[in-house]
């Protein structure tokens, strides 16, 4: 896998504590990742009007995806908007479309060229925009964890599940390995696969164990949503799962706690979904009466345990959307979406769930200011930033990629 550089406030009236970007930062935060309050204007007042006439100098050429944790300067040129895995589909859907511009992170870029055709060049406006969470999983430290399960004499036994939040190295391990990839709206039904996969493959012998054996699941990189997913979908206690750190020594588990587990959890989380608090859904309760508690099943598993409903980015937006006028919203969610779902909904209350307010860092890196500078150098002939996934690496991501796509149901969605 390379990466080739070729060339409003919420409306609930309720205060919050804001950090100002590049001055201040919240010590809760995850190390690192700053955790800013409300974000600067565009410091040139031409950098939109130059956007507009790079975009339509490029026409259908150009097609630009828009991840809803997007700043709003950057999400108003976005062609279609989406979580992750819906943007990379949607890519794919425009064969027309010479060039992507994908207004995210480097994990997603990754995923619209695996699924894009050889000719469709895929643009980051910055390649500093990553993940902390798919960067939780590198390839190496995965390799050595299968080691580890093979010592427990489990990994013949063990289906790798792979968050859509993942690098494409990480997809290609599970492709190569028997396993999948999800999304947050499909872990379930991924999970359901994984395990019945598993028991079908120990019943025909092709994986080398016996049929006592139980089938485990090694999933990464988020925990809390595989644990979620785990205990509060599918009926497993919180002794079912064990925590696998890739930073202690085999994983800091014992090989009897490995045989002993259904879900193998890699220690990983969101950096913005893992601040939220079980205290912030106490407090948000108490400051106003009769909200409803909505959340990404990101979040811990405490806070989950709290909230009133639990979904997807998708289900976040479509919940508010059904919503009836004078209700009430505190949403565990990017501080992004929750402002922009607040401002187009303006007849009910919506407020972000913690008092310290954290955008996504790493997404906030798209600004208006790279972007200009991808779309005027794409206009002039020159590509910048193209995010291309070696072959053997998208051959076998396309795999895992189509296992999951293979399922029935509404399994594409994030």
């Amino acid at each position: 896998m390379t990466t080739t550089p070729v060339s409003a406030p919420l409306t609930s009236g309720i205060p919050l504590s804001l950090y100002v970007l590049g001055r201040e930062s919240d010590p809760r935060s995850e190390r690192g990742v700053e955790c800013p309050g409300d974000l600067p204007p565009a410091s040139d007042p031409s950098l939109v009007e130059r956007a507009r006439r790079a975009k339509a100098a490029l026409g259908e050429r150009l097609f630009i995806l828009g991840h809803h944790y997007q700043r709003d300067e950057v999400i108003q040129f976005a062609d279609v908007t989406g979580d992750s895995f819906k943007l990379a589909r949607e890519a794919a859907a425009r064969p027309e479309a010479e060039f992507i511009v994908f207004c995210g992170v480097h994990f997603m870029a990754e995923s619209a060229d695996i699924l894009t055709a050889p000719n469709q060049k895929v643009i980051l406006p910055d390649l500093a925009a990553g993940c902390s969470m798919a960067d939780m999983a590198r390839l190496a430290q995965v390799e050595d964890a299968w080691d580890v399960l093979a010592d427990a004499g489990v990994a013949d036994v063990t289906v790798p599940v792979t968050y859509m939040n993942s690098s494409a190295d990480i997809k290609a391990f599970c492709g190569e390995h028997g396993g999948v990839v999800c999304t947050s709206s499909n872990a379930k039904s991924v999970l359901d696969w994984a395990f019945d996969r598993g028991d079908h493959a120990k019943l025909g012998g092709s994986r080398g164990s016996s049929p006592s054996a139980e089938t485990k699941v090694l999933f990464f990189p988020d925990q809390h949503l595989g644990r979620n997913t785990a205990v509060l979908q599918m009926g497993m206690s919180l002794d079912d799962c064990v925590l696998y750190d890739p930073h202690q020594v085999d994983g800091g588990v014992t090989a009897d706690q490995l045989r002993a587990a259904k879900m193998i959890l890699w220690k990983g989380h969101c950096s913005v979904h893992g601040r939220f608090s079980p205290e912030a859904v106490d407090d948000v309760r108490v400051r106003m009466p009769g909200v409803q508690v909505l959340v990404h099943p990101e979040c811990q598993h405490e806070v989950v345990l709290k909230a009133d409903l639990v979904g997807s980015t998708e289900f976040i937006i479509k919940a508010v959307e059904k919503a009836a006028p004078g209700s009430k919203w505190a949403i565990g969610t990017e501080l992004n979406l929750v402002k922009r779902l607040a401002a187009a909904h303006p007849d009910q209350e919506i407020a972000f769930l913690e008092q310290h307010v954290c955008y996504c860092a790493t997404m906030n890196r798209i600004d208006l200011p790279h972007l200009v500078w991808a779309l005027e150098n794409l206009a002039q002939g020159h590509v910048v930033n193209q995010i291309t996934v070696d072959a053997k690496t998208e051959h076998f991501a396309k795999i895992a990629l189509q296992r999951m796509l293979d399922l029935p149901g509404e399994t594409a969605k994030d």
